[in-house]
């Protein structure tokens, strides 16, 4: 629980919010506005900064040269931590901010774990999140282990911008080829090395030979490949970038496709540089014919808060209780949002704008109550926007700042001048938060929003929703410490009738407890409300605001830790009560359990799918196990309600990466929609991973040196499987807005095929192979599934290649399962002399009842050996790959199997 600093954790919060959070611009094939953020955790040291310097040039130039001259790092921001000492050569940041971080510097998940690793959860081709490098790691002090370190930032840039995967695999180092050779996991398969078996006790060291495992027929657990110092192979940058001569991607020509790695089960065995070579990055640039400049540098240090409140108060903002509801979620930011330190300032626009409240830094209650009596009371006159910035750019000039300042903008209404000042907020350089309530606000500033780097939401009219308390709860700051930040454990509500009641309970765990607030509105008249704490206390303290209709409660210290139990009983009909629970973290020693949350696009055009994705973590460890539900919203107060997995299959890329993921496509009406996610945890269900993660440079165990291998020291080892218990929690999170055009007005039939399934499995037992995968639903959804059509083939090129002529299966017996459950299915091929097949390549098909197919699975395999195979192969010289050392398979004239010519069915049969 203790393994971070406080301050690590600064980026949980920011790092998945925005679908498209990078302000990466690529111009005249230069890089431009590259983040690099250091984490408050890192202790004091310049030389970091002067690391990071040297570490991008060098990259650079590597990376144009990979790239055949197209790509390099033009210029490169440096954010520095408040926490560091001033220094003149820092200026304050413009638009850039820890949620924007491409790169982050930060402690390690854990002690040793110092690999370089991007966080992707996406799929091929699309850009991930950020990149993630220790303090160690860019001092120098692991170059051995993982190499140079502008080499490694490109093996990282890959996996960042381009959507590529790693060409290695640790948990399948090795594969039976069709060459009925073992080979390394490798691209490109002409790196040369040995397979051998090295251990060391104390000074003593020793190699020998890899044995085979008896039940995977490949070499034994602790055989490791190690290449040869010296290649001529150039490729590749995706396999082992430290390797000196490597110097390319893995293209068409020398991609590995049997390699059972990331890239080929992800990229449909596409090689990296094809990837690469279809990115908008590279279709939109041409080769350069001189050099690249030298990075330009830039180094910011973040400073106090400034933010000006700009309230719309027109005429429409009477209708629908919205007058009141903005003022209700405006107090709770002022309240308990915004972090003490902070500078703010108020706006109210309708037809002309008028400054409210000049900017006051909150030290106490007393500034935030100040702030609170220049709230809007009346609503009149028409909707001018950018009268509304206008004025906020004057609130004492954000106090003679350049840049850095942030406006939250809320708006219920169109206005069809709006888009004349986005110029002006550019050029300003401040950051605009937009708020869009009801079915009319603008959409024209969501433009203004992400060229300002800035995050919208959209709230509906159903005030139970509670969309607006939860937008205004979501703008804590982007730089400031998480300790400061307020966490959202409980948000929801409820339309009642006079004397019902609103009963539940919110758990107060014990990573957070600090300034924990409770907030009830309604919009009627006052409830009875009822809030006890852990130990059976009726706290009786609540601040009851009868102009505003909301009542709160701030628990002093730090809150009691287990369940708290809160009642509210409406007291007229049609009452629509709603509460929201925030806190803090309690010790800044222990990381806060996090939610996170998004879509993977703001833009969607009927009927592609979307995809929300939600991430837990505790400090950068992913938890596991939680109970995850989105509900979207439209414009309208359409919703539509999905549990989110974790499970490998459909949405969801990775398995137990702590990402929950599901497919959305359940569109009502054009427009805008909201995201809103709760994580729920229960006791010995979720618990905290510290596996490594995927997508990481790679570790380098050694090198062979005139014939003798050069041992790298063990890294320090954490068993994939730890995992720690962790307790009761509940996390709710807005995930922002996106816009959905050309749905139709009238009933569409289904044109989502079956998801494609990812996780085929295969074993061999006798003379049967029994499959298994998880049943897909039409993108996540439902049965979605009539039949599946299941192909065999002795080459894995052909399956890929030529699956509808591929061997089908007879899957006449096979009848499928509801979406996301466990499908098995074992078939038995008839007792044919087959001479030369080595291995058995499956793959699988699933078609809806509206004859509509899903893709080809993942490849499935099963190697073929005589039961009395050798148990200790001779390691046997490769003349065609240099010195890289192959076993030969064994033979298998006695198994009996089937032709595969002529053969049009294998009977099968499910369990």
């Amino acid at each position: 629980m203790g393994l971070l600093r406080g301050s690590v954790f600064l980026f949980v919060l920011y790092l998945l919010h925005e679908s498209n959070s990078s302000l990466i611009k690529l111009n005249n094939n230069g890089y431009e506005d590259v983040i690099i953020a250091i984490d408050p955790g890192v202790p004091e040291n310049e030389t970091i900064i002067e690391k990071l310097k040297d570490m991008v040039t060098t990259a650079s130039t590597y990376l144009f040269e990979a790239t055949k001259r197209r790509f390099f790092f033009k210029n490169v921001s440096i954010l520095i931590p408040e926490t560091w000492k001033e220094n003149s050569q820092y200026k304050r940041p413009k638009h850039e901010s820890y949620t924007h971080a491409d790169v982050i510097v930060a402690p390690p998940i854990a002690p040793g774990r110092d690999e370089p690793y991007t966080k992707q959860f996406t799929e091929c081709g699309e850009k991930a999140e950020y990149i993630h490098f220790t303090p160690d790691f860019v001092l120098g002090n692991k170059q051995n282990e993982y190499g140079p370190a502008g080499r490694a930032f490109v093996h990282e840039w890959a996996h960042l911008r381009w959507g590529v995967f790693d060409e290695y695999n640790e948990d399948q180092p090795f594969y039976s080829a069709s060459s009925n050779k073992i080979e390394a996991t490798r691209c490109s398969a002409g790196i040369t090395g040995i397979n051998k078996v090295y251990t060391c006790r104390g000074e003593s060291c020793l190699t020998r030979n890899c044995r085979l495992n008896a039940t995977t027929k490949l070499y034994e657990k602790d055989c490791q490949f190690f290449p040869d110092k010296v290649q001529t192979e150039k490729a590749s940058i995706m396999y082992m970038q430290s390797i000196e001569a490597t110097v390319e991607f893995c293209n068409e020509e020398n991609h590995n496709r049997e390699a059972p790695n990331l890239q080929n089960t992800k990229c449909n065995f596409r090689s990296t540089w094809e990837v690469i070579s279809i990115s908008e990055d590279f279709q939109s640039t041409t080769p350069m014919e001189g050099p690249p400049p030298t990075p330009a540098f830039s180094l910011l240090r973040p400073s106090q808060r400034i933010v000006c409140l700009v309230l719309d108060k027109s005429a429409s903002m009477a209708s629908s209780d919205r007058l009141n509801r903005m003022n209700q979620a405006a107090k709770y930011f002022l309240l308990q949002i915004v972090e003490n330190g902070s500078w703010v300032g108020m706006v109210h626009f309708d037809s002309t704008a008028t400054v409210k409240s000049q900017l006051i830094q909150i030290k106490s209650s007393s500034e935030r109550n100040q702030l609170l009596q220049s709230l809007p009371t009346v609503a009149a006159g028409g909707t001018q926007i950018c009268l509304g910035i206008r004025a906020a750019f004057q609130v004492k000039a954000m106090l003679q700042t350049d840049y850095g300042s942030e406006i939250v903008l809320l708006t219920d209404g169109e206005d069809s001048t709006a888009s004349s000042c986005v110029n002006e907020v550019i050029e300003n350089g401040t950051i605009i938060h937009f708020i869009a309530l009801g079915p009319s606000a603008d959409t024209s500033v969501i433009q203004m929003s992400n060229l300002t780097g800035g995050k919208h939401y959209y709230a509906s009219d159903i005030a139970q929703n509670n969309g607006l308390i939860d937008a205004f709860g979501a703008l804590t700051s982007e730089n400031a410490d998480l300790s400061q930040k307020s966490l959202q454990l409980e948000s929801k509500g409820l339309t009642l009738n006079s004397k019902s009641w609103m009963n539940d309970t919110v758990i107060i765990d014990s990573t957070v407890g600090k300034d924990t607030f409770f907030l009830i509105t309604w919009n009627k008249q006052s409830p009875d409300i009822f809030l006890w704490d852990p130990s059976g206390t009726l706290m009786n303290t609540f601040t009851v605001d009868s102009n505003s209709k909301m009542a709160y409660l701030s628990v002093p210290g730090t809150a009691k830790l287990g369940i708290w139990t809160y009642s509210a009983q409406a007291t007229a009909d049609s009452e629509t009560l709603t509460i929201t629970v925030t806190s803090r973290a309690a010790n800044s020693s222990v990381p806060p359990i996090t939610v996170n949350a998004k879509m993977n696009k703001d833009n969607n055009i009927f009927p592609s799918p979307m995809i929300v994705y939600a991430e837990v973590l505790q400090g950068y460890a992913p938890v596991l196990g939680a109970n995850v539900t989105a509900v979207i919203e439209s414009k309208h107060g359409n919703t539509t309600v999905l549990q989110l997995l974790d499970n490998g299959t459909g949405a969801d890329a990775f398995k137990d990466d702590g990402v929950y993921s599901r497919y959305f496509t359940d569109y009502t009406e054009n427009g805008r929609y909201s995201l809103k996610v709760w994580a729920h945890g229960g006791t010995n269900s979720t618990t905290r991973s510290l596996r490594r993660p995927l997508n990481r440079a790679m570790y380098i165990p050694g090198w062979v040196v005139d014939g003798e291998i050069q041992r790298n020291p063990p890294r320090p080892e954490i068993d994939g499987n730890t995992q720690t218990i962790l307790e009761n929690f509940s996390r709710t999170i807005s995930g922002g807005a996106f816009v959905v055009s050309q749905v139709p007005n009238t009933y569409f039939p289904d044109r989502y095929p079956p998801s494609q399934i990812t996780d085929l499995d295969a074993t061999l037992d006798g003379d049967e192979i029994t499959l298994t995968w998880t049943a897909p639903g039409d993108f996540d959804v439902g049965t979605g599934k009539d039949k599946y059509i299941i192909r065999t083939s002795g080459s894995l090129l052909d399956l890929q290649d030529n699956f509808d002529n591929a061997l089908q299966v007879n899957t006449s017996g096979l009848q499928p399962n509801e979406v996301n459950s466990k499908e098995t299915f074992t078939f038995k091929p008839e007792n044919t002399e087959e001479e030369n097949a080595t291995h058995v390549f499956i793959a699988i098909q699933s078609v809806d009842k509206n004859n509509l197919t899903s893709k080809i699975s993942n490849i499935a395999q099963v190697v073929l050996f005589a039961s009395d195979a050798d148990a200790n192969p001779e390691e046997i010289p490769n003349h065609s790959n240099s010195r890289i050392n192959v076993s030969i398979l064994p033979g298998k004239k006695s198994r009996r199997w089937p032709k595969y010519l002529g053969l049009c069915h294998l009977p099968g049969r499910t369990k």
